[in-house]
């Protein structure tokens, strides 16, 4: 992993991309305590300009990471977010600077429970309760260290979208066009009540040991995988699990007498959907921390953008100058349409330039996610229309021939190539 120092206009290293800062000054999170240092984790793709004016920031969803665009190190699995960050691609790599940070309290080198602190030992649940708040405070600080004033664009989906609403809210003047999907202004009552559930499957668990489960070498994995299979559920729709798996049943796992009548039939893999959500929660196991699952589902279930202002969610919007479009889709009953048109109205109340779209598709939240054309030709669109107006050139790559300067850069564990 390569820990910047600065970052000079022109850096191009594009076999390195994995990133680590620590700022020694912290922040003061909106609990009121003070976390310092503040480890902030992050990837970066394509070029800054000279005028440092191309930056793109795309913020992860709940259980995303820093790794949108590339191999990641603990799966090998291809980036979250591949088929809409690169070169050609609707967030277009050969023409803007692409970060994405791991959030505050993630599990992937950004400060959270896995921290460790002065005695040695990870915070773990002594990690201090943070807000979507917080979390974009961080990336500000990680902008700020890197002598980025501005973004061009702020653009996430799910709770990526809530970062990005929060950053227009609490910091106006540092973004230039916002694209939230698949999101909303605040979290619902029926989302709380999932994440809950998902918590105390995780806190039901044997291994758990009250969150201290690294000092018996061991992780709450039922419970952790449980919270996936939940989640996961809600990120689909009826008319996706459908098509994808109806009522068939594994040709392995049809019950035999015998288990019929020993009475192990009804808890085998019968259905493939089954099947599925335990590959779904196995997988997840190896890549998350149980303890920052708790602190993000809590986070997200704060969040609410019109608590500070009475309920008026058009008060932190005004006099924003920010340019938004928003995206929703038809069959997303986690995030719903209704939430994205309130938000919406709210920001046409303030009177800010939005654009709203709702994408016809059947694929429930995961849909930002997967190959949706009409969500990449909007994104598209609506990124060269904010280019076009803040003036930005088709491609700010430099020759190839030409020198480049670089910032002082120290190599520090492994790099991942994009």
């Amino acid at each position: 992993m390569l820990k910047p120092e600065a970052v000079e206009a022109g850096d191009r290293l594009p076999a390195q991309t994995s990133f680590a800062v620590r700022i020694e000054e912290g922040l003061t999170l909106e609990c009121g305590v003070h976390l310092a240092p503040l480890d902030v984790a992050y990837c970066a793709y394509g070029t800054l300009s000279a005028q440092k004016d191309n930056v793109i920031l795309v913020c992860h969803a709940l259980t995303g990471d820093q790794y949108v665009a590339e191999t990641h190190p603990v799966t090998g699995k291809p980036g979250w977010w591949g088929r809409a960050v690169g070169p050609g691609c609707a967030i277009d790599t050969d023409r803007f600077y692409v970060i994405c940070v791991n959030v505050l309290g993630g599990c992937m080198g950004s400060s959270g429970p896995k921290t460790l602190r002065e005695n040695g030992e990870p915070w773990g649940t002594d990690f201090p309760p943070i807000t979507i708040r917080d979390m974009v405070f961080a990336q500000a600080r990680l902008l700020d260290h890197l002598g980025i004033d501005r973004l061009f664009a702020a653009i996430g989906g799910s709770m990526g979208g809530m970062q990005v609403l929060q950053w227009v809210a609490s910091l106006p003047e540092r973004v230039g066009a916002a694209m939230p999907i698949a999101t909303a202004p605040f979290h619902s009552a029926q989302n709380i009540a999932f994440n809950e559930v998902s918590r105390q499957a995780i806190c039901g668990d044997p291994d758990w040991h009250g969150g201290r489960y690294w000092a018996m070498d061991t992780i709450p994995a039922k419970g952790l995988a449980v919270a996936r299979m939940m989640a996961h559920i809600t990120y689909l729709s009826e008319e996706a699990l459908t098509q994808k798996f109806g009522r068939r049943t594994r040709r392995d796992a049809v019950p035999s007498h015998e288990a019929v009548a020993s009475g192990n039939s009804l808890f085998g893999e019968i259905f493939e959907v089954e099947s599925y959500l335990r590959h779904q929660g196995s997988s997840f196991v190896r890549r998350f921390d149980a303890n920052s699952y708790l602190t993000i589902t809590r986070a997200l279930d704060y969040f609410d953008l019109s608590a500070d202002y009475d309920g008026d969610l058009s008060a932190p919007f005004r006099h924003c100058a920010t340019r938004f479009c928003i995206i929703s889709f038809t069959s997303d009953w986690l995030f719903p349409t209704s939430q994205s048109r309130l938000l919406a109205r709210a920001l046409n109340r303030a009177g800010v330039n939005v654009s709203f779209v709702e994408i016809e598709s059947d694929r429930g939240h995961d849909a930002f996610l997967l190959e949706e054309p009409d969500l990449d030709r909007t994104m598209r669109g609506f990124i060269n229309g904010a280019a076009e107006q803040a003036g930005l050139s088709q491609r700010t790559a430099p020759d190839p021939e030409a020198p480049v300067e670089r910032g002082t850069v120290v190599t520090e564990g492994t790099s991942h190539a994009s």
